[in-house]
């Protein structure tokens, strides 16, 4: 008798089970990116301190909150399409900062004018 249980169960259930473990793989891949995103941002405050930061260190530091709150908001939303509704525990488990929650999900600005 065989072990995978793909083969004794109905296709629908077999499309719940591998739709669950794409998103769990997802969740993942989320869950990642954004502690790189928060690492990379932690790093270069330590390098950088914001005290003497150059206006060119300042906008690079900006680059890096908005990367770090876009991973947030993707982390965020796949967590949601998997039924888990409480953000409040990523805030405080991956440490982020307030700054970055306050642009969680802001869209980088686009040039919107034609080329010349």
């Amino acid at each position: 008798m065989s072990r995978d249980f793909r083969l004794h169960r109905a296709p629908v259930g077999i499309l719940d089970y591998e739709l669950a473990e794409e998103r769990a793989t997802a969740l993942g891949r989320m869950g990642r990116a954004l502690e790189r995103a928060l690492a990379r941002l932690r790093e270069f405050d330590a390098a950088h301190p914001r005290s003497d930061a150059t206006a060119s260190a300042q906008q690079a530091r900006r680059a890096l909150v908005r990367e770090a709150g876009h991973a947030l908001w993707m982390f965020v939303v796949q967590r949601e399409a998997c039924g888990l509704r409480d953000s409040r525990t990523i805030m405080r488990d991956y440490n982020v900062p307030g700054e970055v929650q306050q642009c969680m999900g802001a869209a980088p600005a686009t040039s919107t004018r034609p080329a010349t």
